[in-house]
């Protein structure tokens, strides 16, 4: 698994007011000429069922090779890859922070949205499986390329966009007129992008699981323009708002990651229409999905037990709370199966005091508390299958 706390936090979203601006692109522009950085996250964004295809090389592969020889790229993709080297730099960089949030939505779920070492499904096969858990990965990885790209155009990172270019001139809210200025986050051309790159593959296929991929990856790009907060700065004697300069910008992520978990939640299991064009509700007593509903057509496994054929780990070993009658809860974590209790001494800071000026002092606390981990099932109870 990668650790979360290994993963880069991401940067601020919003410009400073009164930021200096590009001109923006209408569309995407010709071909940028940085050199193609690292990118050890990049496929994650284009793996389907379909895909057979191993990222854990990629570091050692050039701009080039990259682009060209990665198996389970299309061609529109390795056509994008290839003219916007910067922008992928920005894919890579979103992957890991939309793998970082999953991780966090499932932390305390018998489905931890675990990565797997040296495997090229990435999340087991789980992924290959048209469930619920499917469906919230290709919203969230949707999300997290459209959100790694927009404030890569704000921070002026990019060649093709910069701040948004619309938003000039006078508008009006609640609170009354104001001026557009400082840097409006480029929310348009961030979904646009994503949705040339991350679509690219289910368009060239006509099934059942492209028409449920492409439905979740609009879903998780509609959730990040979802959640644009207008900032503004004050103007006029002694701050006192009579005059005004706002600019749009993204919300933190994590209000993105904790809407599609509500959605994953209340996602709607679906069969496909006999034109192939749109979806059936499986149980008639559930309404008909809508734009911003996570659809499904499989059940998910109840992840208890390791069955790679069905992708999922287990959760042997997974620390459990004692206490808990929710999902982290050891009676609902381990599946009845009991946990084991270790006693682990643990040290943290405490009696922590403010000396002036300017430093925080504190003492360091030794006590002893138990882990309560999950104990592996008897092994007729194992299904291990490759």
């Amino acid at each position: 698994m990668l650790a979360s706390a290994r993963l880069v936090s991401s940067a601020q979203t919003a410009c400073a007011p009164g930021g200096a601006s590009r001109r923006a692109s209408e569309g995407i522009r010709g071909p940028s000429r940085l050199g193609l950085p690292v990118l050890l996250l990049l496929l994650l964004l284009t793996l389907t069922p379909r895909a057979d295809s191993s990222w854990w090389y990629i570091g050692a592969l050039g701009a080039r090779v990259i682009c060209d020889n990665i198996p389970g790229l299309v061609n529109k993709q390795r056509q994008l890859c290839q003219s916007y080297p910067d922008i992928m730099q920005s894919v890579g960089e979103g992957a890991k922070e939309w793998i970082r949030e999953c991780q966090h939505q499932f932390r305390h779920h018998r489905w931890n949205c675990s990565t797997l070492d040296r495997d090229h499904t990435v999340f087991g096969r789980v992924m290959l499986r048209s469930s619920r858990e499917a469906a919230f990965v290709y919203a969230i990885s949707s999300a997290g390329v459209v959100y790694a790209i927009t404030r890569a155009c704000s921070q002026g990172e990019l060649k093709a966009c910069s701040c948004d270019p619309h938003k000039r001139g006078r508008s009006k809210d609640e609170r009354g007129e104001f001026d557009w200025g400082g840097c409006s986050d480029n929310i348009n051309y961030g979904i646009k992008f994503a949705k040339e790159f991350v679509d690219a593959k289910e368009k060239t296929v006509k099934d059942a699981r492209a028409l449920m991929n492409l439905h979740n990856n609009r879903c998780g790009r509609m959730a990040v323009k979802r959640f644009l907060k207008l900032e503004c700065k004050c103007h006029g004697v002694s701050g006192s708002c009579t005059l005004r300069t706002c600019w749009l910008a993204m919300s933190d992520f994590r209000k993105t990651g904790d809407f599609l978990r509500k959605k994953y939640n209340g996602a709607i299991q679906v069969t496909m229409n006999q034109d192939g064009t749109g979806f059936t509700v499986a149980n008639k007593n559930f309404r008909k999905p809508t734009k911003p509903n996570l659809v499904y057509f499989e059940n998910s496994p109840d992840y208890c037990v390791m069955d790679k054929s069905a992708g999922s780990l287990g959760t042997a070993g997974r620390v459990c709370n004692k206490l808990s009658s929710g999902t982290d809860g050891c009676e609902v974590m381990c599946c009845g199966r009991g946990y084991d209790t270790t006693r682990v001494r643990r040290v943290t800071k405490c009696e922590c005091k403010f000396h002036w000026c300017c430093a925080v002092r504190c003492k360091e606390c030794e006590d002893t508390v138990d882990v309560h981990t999950c104990k592996a099932p008897k092994r007729a109870e194992w299904v291990d299958q490759t």
